[in-house]
């Protein structure tokens, strides 16, 4: 045990029962209203400051922390000009003889868009707890941060369990790609003091049994790639043949990033060597979970002359598995327009097809210069001449954690083993979160405590979102213990 953790422990049965209490009585209701609100990433409302949810969710998550009356708590609102909002919050230390170092916690207010395919008696702004699980848009995605963040100081707080100075970062772009957050870090600086650990609260989890600390997050890079053929459409019959189809032309042009055959990116500079102890990580966390791996997912069943079958993954080894959706790129289309829904299609050949296209990059690969090539790839020698455009949204290059700290690693074990009563389990995940190689880069020695409540079947940004909420009071329970721990 690390001499220098603090002699006031936490006793994690009462820290776990006044955090389940808090979930049940207050944040579950807090969270509800919360869903309830459409608070739209900017990228998806360009009017958000006119409808005013954003502005909404910070009001009332303010107001709420504010009414907590935890002591030595101060909170602002910053407001940058033509940025969203941001909710600051400091705690001064309790622990006269602590290294003046600081904990920062994060989430984000702002949420994705409703997205279809809905449960008949849910929706994206229609909260509904059912069997532990609190449904609708945004709530494990990420608005129980701010709540939980609050819960585990309390907790530390209701056992006079000394702590190092806490620090509160509430953003409101994160689901755009974080464009408002550095210059949010940059006003805040000074403020933010010797940051020693950050604990993340928007990322996922491998089961529901242990906690998960996160190990690496694969950055993006996304844009809208356009072909263009003719300035109207016209008759299929009569232009067909001569006409290219702008659908070929992109599909060719897509040929270019793709292996379409094996879902392979094909320019090496995409790729990067995976470090042996996230290989090593992938091999116990593939022990751990198996085949859980596979049905986390919705896989479509159908029958197929009398036998029923599903839809394969791409990978049947649990250990490739974990390496594909966390160490390799991959590009996926989310958008599409030029179509026409089915019903208004007629025998006209398109004048444009265009795709929303998002990749995925692996930790170690700089997102800056993949946006660079993947416009030159796609633009460059059109088939046909036709007009093709790739318009760039940004990216956010990827993260890998620094190594662990024996003070952090012993307490991460620690926590997983009071709340949970198994070891803390290490997963890379798949998504993008761009504050953390920022911070990285910034405090290059502090530690990340990256986590979250997005378990199996949670499916942040799809229909039927949920909030495992038994999880949550469980790794609330687990960050309190962790900063207790803190040295």
């Amino acid at each position: 045990m690390n001499a220098r953790l603090p002699a006031s422990a936490l006793n994690p049965t009462a820290a776990l029962e006044r955090i389940g209490t808090q979930w049940d009585t207050d944040i579950v209701p807090r969270l509800s209203e919360y869903i309830a609100v459409p608070a739209k990433s900017p990228g998806f409302d360009a009017d958000w400051a006119a409808h005013g949810f954003i502005d909404r969710v910070v009001r009332d998550a303010a107001h709420w922390v504010e009414a907590q009356k935890v002591p030595g708590l101060r909170l602002e609102v910053v407001r940058l000009a033509g940025r969203t909002p941001v909710i600051f919050f400091e705690i001064d230390a309790t622990r006269g003889e602590a290294s003046g170092q600081t904990v920062v916690m994060y989430g984000h207010l702002d949420k994705q868009p409703e997205f279809t395919g809905w449960r008949a008696d849910l929706g994206p702004w229609t909260p509904k707890y059912e069997d532990g699980k609190l449904y609708g848009r945004g709530g494990a995605d990420d608005g129980y941060a701010v709540y939980a963040a609050i819960a585990a100081v309390q907790a530390l707080k209701s056992q006079d369990v000394p702590h190092p100075r806490i620090v509160g970062l509430i953003e409101t772009s994160e689901e755009s790609g974080s464009p408002d957050l550095l210059p949010y870090i940059d006003a805040l600086r000074a403020r933010l003091g010797d940051v020693g650990l950050v604990v993340c609260l928007d990322s996922g989890a491998g089961n529901y049994d242990q906690l998960w600390l996160t190990t690496s997050l694969r950055g993006m890079a996304s844009g809208t790639l356009k072909v263009e053929v003719l300035s109207e459409g016209v008759h299929s019959g009569d232009a067909s043949g001569l006409v290219p189809s702008s659908f070929r032309i992109l599909r060719q042009v897509l040929d270019r990033l793709e292996d379409s055959a094996t879902g392979r990116l094909l320019p090496a500079s995409f790729h990067c060597e995976v470090p042996a102890e996230r290989i090593a990580q992938a091999q116990t966390t593939a022990a751990i979970l198996g085949d859980d791996l596979f049905k986390r997912f919705p896989w479509v069943h159908y029958d197929c002359g009398g036998r029923e079958q599903s839809v394969l993954p791409m990978t049947s080894d649990p250990v490739d598995a974990l390496l594909a959706r966390t160490w390799h790129p991959t590009l996926s289309v989310t958008g599409a327009e030029g179509l026409p829904p089915l019903r208004d299609a007629g025998n006209v050949l398109r004048p444009y097809t265009a795709f929303k296209l998002s990749l995925r990059l692996p930790p170690l690969v700089d997102a800056v210069s993949a946006v660079r090539e993947l416009k030159h790839l796609l633009e460059d020698n059109a088939p046909y001449q036709a007009r093709v455009t790739f318009h760039s949204e940004g990216g956010a290059t990827g993260w890998n954690a620094p190594d662990a700290a024996p003070w952090f690693a012993q307490a991460l074990d620690a926590a997983s083993q009071a709340h949970f009563g198994a070891p803390c389990g290490h997963i890379g995940q798949g998504g993008t979160i761009p504050l953390m190689n920022q911070l990285s880069e910034g405090f290059p020695t502090a530690q990340m405590m990256v986590c979250g409540v997005l378990g199996p079947r949670s499916n942040a940004h799809g229909p039927n979102e949920f909030l495992h909420v038994p999880y949550a009071k469980r790794l609330t329970a687990a960050v309190a213990e962790v900063i207790a721990r803190m040295p």
